[in-house]
């Protein structure tokens, strides 16, 4: 099959490359970056004439995994504007292309749209209440699903809706915008002060369990279905730092302690079973493994082997 990845040299989209080629899949990346690879175009998905020009010039696709977004809720406040053009203007540009040319979308979603709900989040739980949204970048995730939703009534498009929770592992690149590993990590190798926000709760799934995952539902494509990926183990966020400390020889000296995160969600109970059943998701590396080859993979990076 052809398959296009939209931000496609991102730390998801990058390894989803290589386990679809594994697969035997031809696969064209696009991202926003020049790039040296044959099977790449840059493109601004929230640029239509750009957006347009990709499909004209390098397809067709059978499907399109749309990863490409602005990510995490301080992101979404610091940089707002820019949250809400690629988000939701960029995947609304990726929809009129499926609605011209009919190939199936894969939407690479959140666990944010849960928002306010405090207990186990099941794919139908938005269809049943109303969810409270608490961040923009969770508002962005959420209004993507319905513009999906919309576009399958009014065009019939075919899509599956995947909702990551806290993906980590090698090629996340540090930024103070990153995911709580990243940050941990870069700052027990730096010994750069960090906050930990001890109530969290949260699964952790291996960057290689998501996108194995993901790269199965192009193998059994059901149009209109919802997944949650996540790790199958549930952590607060002490547990996590404290273990990079250890793996990293450090001490929580720089660590400052705070009970809650205003404007996230404390406590992401999931039910990823749909995905354990449909798409045979798995936790294949614990976590302590995958924090080591998290903290090896950032120690080659940034020199501090």
């Amino acid at each position: 099959m052809r398959i296009l990845v939209t931000g496609g040299l991102g730390a998801v989209g990058s390894p989803l490359c290589d386990e679809l080629r594994l697969r035997g899949h031809e696969v064209f990346v696009s991202d926003r970056a020049h790039h040296h690879a044959p099977q790449y175009a840059r493109c601004d998905v929230s640029e239509f004439h750009q957006v347009e020009a990709l499909f004209q010039q390098h397809g067709p696709f059978d499907y399109v995994y749309h990863l490409a977004a602005e990510f995490g809720r301080k992101n979404g406040e610091d940089f707002y504007a820019t949250l809400w053009k690629n988000n939701a203007i960029g995947t609304k540009n990726i929809i009129r292309m499926q609605e011209r040319l009919g190939f199936r979308l894969i939407f690479t979603s959140s666990s944010e749209i849960y928002g306010d709900y405090d207990d186990v989040m099941t794919e139908d739980v938005p269809d049943r209440i109303a969810i409270k949204q608490l961040n923009d970048y969770a508002m962005t995730k959420w209004v993507n699903e319905m513009q999906i939703l919309n576009s399958k009534r009014d065009f019939s498009t075919e899509s599956v809706r995947v909702r990551l929770f806290n993906t980590y592992g090698p090629g996340e690149h540090y930024s103070e915008y990153r995911s709580a590993v990243c940050i941990f990590v870069h700052s027990a190798l730096f010994d750069l002060p960090c906050t930990v926000y001890s109530r969290h709760l949260r699964t952790l799934s291996y960057v290689d369990d998501t996108v194995r995952t993901m790269a199965n539902i192009s193998d059994r494509f059901r149009a209109g279905a919802v997944y949650n990926i996540a790790g199958l183990e549930l952590y607060d966020m002490k547990q996590v730092s404290d273990l990079v400390l250890h793996l990293t020889g450090k001490t929580d000296t720089l660590v400052t302690y705070k009970e809650i995160e205003p404007a996230t969600t404390v406590a992401k109970r999931v039910d990823a079973s749909r995905a354990v059943e449909e798409l045979e998701h798995r936790s294949t590396v614990d976590l302590e493994e995958g924090l080591r080859r998290t903290i090896d993979w950032q120690r080659k990076v940034y020199g501090r082997e």
